[in-house]
């Protein structure tokens, strides 16, 4: 019988497989991801939770999205699947008052990236450039959002979509009211 994880404990078990899988020390994950040996050492032993930002360091780090590391299924894909609610793997930013749903199956990461985002009152996601020629498509889906790539700033509302580049530092805020959108990752 198949052992059910937390999301927190299936990520420091996926993380350390990952890395082992690519031939990684912790050290030389250290050096690629620029998160301290120690830090790696904690998440992979499931004592420590790691922030949105250092995850992303992660994933990049070893060239997988953030559902390929919550990946719980092996072997041959369904044609169909279905993905509960209560089983989507859901990332929750520590002191940034985000909501991270993780909606593209693992199986087709690399490409496309597509998560829900829930911001808290006020809340704000702030990330690190991603690859070169990266951008990113977010729809709004309740309340307003700011969005800032590199020196430019939009709001975005209820129903509009507003596409940036992702290559160079960015970020999403919440205006006021805690609002909702989907995030779309082309080229991560």
């Amino acid at each position: 019988m198949q052992k059910n994880y937390s999301i927190a404990e299936r990520l420091a078990k996926r993380l350390k497989e990952t890395r082992k899988s690519k031939g990684l020390s912790l050290e030389a994950m250290a050096k690629l991801s620029g998160v301290s040996r120690s830090m790696l050492s904690q998440i992979e032993r499931g004592q420590s939770s790691p922030t949105v930002a250092t995850l992303w360091s992660l994933t990049q780090a070893l060239q997988v999205d953030f559902a390929g590391l919550l990946d719980e299924q092996s072997g041959a894909r369904s044609i169909r699947e279905i993905m509960r609610a209560n089983r989507t793997p859901t990332i929750d930013s520590q002191g940034e008052g985000c909501r991270i749903r993780i909606l593209r199956p693992p199986a087709q990461a690399g490409r496309v990236e597509v998560y829900e985002i829930s911001f808290a009152e006020h809340a704000a996601l702030r990330s690190e450039p991603h690859r070169d020629g990266c951008h990113e498509d977010l729809t709004v889906l309740e309340g307003t959002l700011e969005v800032s790539s590199g020196d430019e700033t939009e709001q975005a509302c209820v129903g509009d979509t507003i596409r940036y580049a992702a290559d160079r530092p960015h970020g999403i805020r919440a205006v006021g009211a805690p609002a909702k959108a989907i995030l779309i990752v082309h080229g991560s």
